[in-house]
């Protein structure tokens, strides 16, 4: 999975590139491209996919990672 690279963009989702392998809650297997969009608002009606809900409710990110943070 080295060449896997997720990032996030700013007030939207997250940008996963690369060969990925991504199940739903059953550990079904769900089709995905090699560039995919993944929500991170939670307004999304194709989650776990973007359909660009996050500009219409609004959704504003964390400006930086909580360093301090249990996860």
């Amino acid at each position: 999975m080295s060449e896997v690279k997720i990032s996030t963009l700013p007030n939207g989702p997250y940008k996963v590139e690369g060969p990925i392998e991504l199940s739903g809650p059953d550990d079904a297997p769900i089709a995905t491209k090699k560039t995919v969009y993944l929500c991170r608002c939670g307004a999304s009606t194709k989650k776990p996919f973007c359909d660009g809900a996050h500009s219409k409710v609004g959704f504003e990110a964390a400006a930086a990672a909580v360093p301090d943070s249990a996860e």
